[in-house]
């Protein structure tokens, strides 16, 4: 579905807790996750820590996003 998003002129970022996964499937702009049972969180952190893990991860999709690419990219 992420490629026939892209292939109609929209830029996806694919955020994802096994990476190998996106490459195959084709997504061109991954963003690791936290991991599998909670991707955009911690829950295990007090509020302003997992507020603080979700932020980041946020702000580097929206890099991914905002950046030009030519082949697949993680944003580390």
């Amino acid at each position: 579905m992420v490629k026939e998003i892209e292939r109609a002129g929209i830029p996806v970022v694919h955020i994802c807790t096994v990476v190998p996964i996106s490459q195959t499937v084709g997504a061109n702009r991954i963003v690791p996750a936290v991991a599998i049972p909670h991707p955009l969180g911690e829950p295990s952190q007090p509020a302003q820590k997992e507020k603080e893990i979700r932020r980041k991860l946020i702000d580097k999709a929206l890099e991914a996003l905002a950046t030009e690419i030519s082949e697949q990219t993680v944003f580390e």
